[in-house]
């Protein structure tokens, strides 16, 4: 496997000076992005499969193991605060549970029926995406997830790192990143991690997008927990409607803290009552909603 060899231009990494070693790694990483983009059509084709399970009602639910379960345990872990989504609507699994996020359960990988049965305990339907995650496209748990996930009828994705894998083959997608050997042998949490994380970001970014979460590339349905994040739905406020940021506060209060109805509020001139109205019809799309009511005017 690619991901196990090893790479000839690192073998003496150990005696470099540590600036030496920073730009070592730094041009290792910069391939990156272009192993990324070989794979677009894939991600594009996976990214309109999720979007359309979940403008149904569907869950997107990521399966994987070691670095990658936690990378899609963190992404999952952040789609709430950042697009307002209900929790159950992104899931992350890892092999080995909770205990797997912050410690190593090594031996958990190896059971695929495990995968399957992590995912019939969180009930997988038709209805639902399941993204399997891998960097050597070979882990059991993880092809155990995809295959019970396919025999559902569920959409099924399978990201790996080494090309031709068994990952990709018991998946109705196959994205394979192929970022090639590692800085330090088989430490996939390196190249090959990072390379998850874009897939990741793009897959569920892309997703939220098409369902409505934002308006031009502003969150939107931000949740405003803290202060930093009660200052940011007040900037955006103020940057999609031009009003300060006194009166975008105002107007968030009026809607209980919604951005996207301050918004909608203040481009239609009309309450909040009205403006969530309109965007209920608009299944939670900003730009139908302002579009509709200027229509009357």
């Amino acid at each position: 496997m690619v991901t196990e060899s090893v790479n000839p231009d690192t073998t003496l990494i150990d005696e470099l000076s540590t600036i030496e070693q920073v730009r070592l790694m730094n041009a290792e990483d910069a391939g990156v992005a272009a192993a990324v983009a070989a794979q677009a059509e894939p991600i594009a084709r996976t990214v309109d499969a999720v979007a359309e399970r979940m403008a149904a009602g569907g869950r997107l639910l990521y399966v994987g193991a070691g670095t990658a379960g936690r990378l899609g345990v963190l992404d999952a872990s952040e789609i709430p605060p950042t697009f307002g989504m209900d929790p159950a609507r992104v899931v992350g699994l890892i092999a080995g549970g909770d205990r797997a996020i912050q410690h190593a359960v090594e031996n958990a990988e190896d059971d695929s029926a495990q995968g399957a049965a992590d995912l019939a305990a969180n009930g997988l339907t038709a209805g639902d995406a399941v993204v399997g995650l891998a960097a050597s496209g070979r882990t059991p748990y993880v092809i155990g997830a995809l295959e019970h996930a396919r025999q559902l009828g569920a959409f099924t994705a399978g990201l790996s790192c080494n090309p031709d894998s068994a990952v990709a083959a018991a998946a109705e997608v196959g994205i394979e990143v192929v970022v090639g050997p590692e800085v330090i042998t088989g430490s996939t949490r390196l190249k090959a991690g990072t390379a998850q994380k874009l897939v990741l970001n793009m897959i569920s970014t892309l997703t939220m997008i098409k369902l409505g979460k934002t308006y031009g590339n502003l969150m939107v349905d931000v949740r405003a927990t803290n202060e930093k994040l009660h200052r940011r739905s007040e900037r955006l406020v103020s940057i999609a409607t031009g009003v300060p940021p006194d009166e975008a506060r105002t107007v968030l209060d009026a809607c209980g803290g919604s951005v996207k109805t301050a918004i909608a509020m203040v481009l239609t001139g009309t309450t909040a009552e009205a403006a969530k109205a309109l965007l209920d019809r608009h299944s939670g799309f900003l730009k139908g909603a302002v579009a509709e009511q200027k229509g009357r005017i």
